[in-house]
């Protein structure tokens, strides 16, 4: 493998000190997950890292970045000595950012950051050697580490920017120094730290300001808070490229044909027809498949191959990937599911439910006859004071009488219980333990079930539930988030 960190590079962008020479191949975070090779970086985090630099070592790590020798750990061990580990992470990402040619997007918003970072890894790898995170690494620490990996060739990056509070997404995008950035929507989401929906769009609006001169914005028309992107793009002298479905955007949906397997879309590009398909449902995937061709035209792509490479994409493992559990391998009979376990707020709950609305049951096969569309919904979480008017909105979504019934996981989650009419209310439990139990009892065969909450509603525990009741098939390339 190729090096991308030797010691005394590292040492002169870290100012630290290493005990003997080293070349790394890449940079970790967790010996789990540790290659040979690798240089582990020892983060204080729930655990210190420095307790695990001994294993990273056996492991075959090729140093490890420190702030002192940890205990156990041979004084000539290839350590590289640093004030402060998470300060020296920082560093290494921006040597590494200062030393490519790259083209650099960062993206966030509240729903569709890891799905577009995806969409643009497919489009843009069909153009060039293309550096993203292989996870959701979007944070204080999985920005740096994302650049940190950046090998020196690489021709586009991709970085996911998030947040939780006020004030964190400017100092990554800055650290990130971005040629585009792009902001999929802004929704309520994080609340308990935002006094408004207008506060989120205002820190979201911050990522410009880690463009460069002459940098694009790729901004979403369509949201209400569209105005407040684009007089930050425009009071930083900024090229402002707007996506969406309303009248003036350059970037223009015309139609959204929403299959069982795939999401057609017909748009303008500056007046020009153009015709996309995702191969995931969703109308959701239209909007940032768009802003995603956008950028790739921002970033200097071919923007017809970029529209052909766009159906490469399929959704990553717990964000609406779309597979058949298998009941009765004679009959070959069983049920479909949507695994969306891993993240939920207001914008992406809607678009999930719009993929299980669109998605259709198999009739004729189960105890029931008839197939139905079922939904676990889990908590929420981070709403603030208006979490329970959020949860029961969900009864008034458009298309839900075509859900038969719909489980409630969680405190919150009883309000949207407390609205459904009488006939689509499933069960409501506390925690997702319960339901997962139960699991068998969910479901027939030809159903479709989506699993859909917080990562801290734990509903993941209902899948694994369901998905021990057969054999899983091949995942369908489809997706909801």
């Amino acid at each position: 493998m190729m090096v991308l960190w030797r010691s005394e590079d590292a040492a002169r962008a870290t100012g630290g000190r290493a005990t003997r020479p080293f070349a790394a191949t890449g940079v970790s975070i967790d010996t789990r997950t540790l290659r040979a090779g690798e240089l582990f970086v020892a983060l204080k985090d729930l655990r210190d890292g420095h307790d695990f630099v001994a294993a990273a070592l056996a492991k075959g790590a090729a140093a490890a970045l420190v702030s002192r020798i940890p205990e156990g750990v041979a004084e000539d061990a290839p350590l590289l000595i640093v004030p402060d580990v998470l300060r020296a992470l920082e560093d290494l990402g921006r040597a590494a950012r200062a030393r490519t040619k790259a083209r650099v997007v960062g993206i966030t918003g509240s729903v569709g950051k890891t799905s577009t970072k995806e969409m643009l890894r497919a489009v843009l790898g069909g153009q060039g050697r293309v550096h993203a995170a292989e996870a959701s690494y979007n944070n204080h620490w999985g920005v740096p580490l994302t650049l940190a990996r950046m090998p020196e060739e690489t021709e586009f990056a991709v970085i996911e920017i998030g947040m939780n509070h006020p004030g964190e997404i400017a100092p990554l995008a800055r650290m990130a120094d971005l040629d585009v950035a792009m902001i999929t929507t802004v929704a309520p989401a994080h609340l308990e730290a935002f006094d408004s929906v207008e506060g989120i769009a205002r820190e979201k609006a911050s990522i410009l300001d880690g463009l460069r001169a002459g940098g694009v914005a790729v901004l979403n028309a369509d949201i209400d808070t569209a105005p407040i992107l684009r007089a930050k793009a425009e009071a930083l002298g900024l090229r402002a490229v707007m996506f969406g479905a309303v009248e003036g955007a350059e970037w223009r949906i015309l139609s959204v044909s929403l299959s069982d397997g795939a999401t057609v879309v017909r748009a303008m590009r500056r007046g020009e027809p153009i015709l996309f398909k995702v191969l995931s449902p969703g109308r959701h995937f239209a909007a940032n498949a768009l802003g995603a061709l956008a950028v790739a035209e921002a970033l200097g792509c071919d923007p017809a191959i970029a529209a052909c490479d766009i159906g490469r994409w399929s959704p990553p493992a717990g964000r609406g990937t779309r597979e058949r559990i298998v009941m009765d391998t004679l009959e070959d009979t069983g049920f479909d599911l949507f695994d969306d376990a891993f993240n939920a707020n207001p914008a992406s709950m809607a678009a999930a439910l719009d993929v299980l609305i669109a998605a259709e049951p198999e009739n004729g096969i189960g105890r029931l006859a008839t197939g139905r569309r079922i939904a676990v919904l889990g908590d929420m979480l981070e709403l603030g004071p208006q979490e329970a008017a959020l949860h029961a909105a969900i009864a008034r979504h458009p298309g839900l009488e075509k859900v038969a019934l719909i489980h409630c996981v969680g405190p919150r989650m009883r309000a949207l219980w407390q609205a459904l009419p009488r006939a689509q209310r499933g069960e409501w439990v506390e925690t997702a333990g319960e339901l997962a139990a139960r699991a068998r009892s969910l479901i027939d065969a030809g159903d479709i079930v989506l699993v859909k909450g917080s990562k801290g509603s734990k509903v993941s525990l209902v899948v694994d539930g369901l998905r021990k009741l057969g054999q899983a098939g091949a995942p369908k390339n489809e997706g909801t988030e």
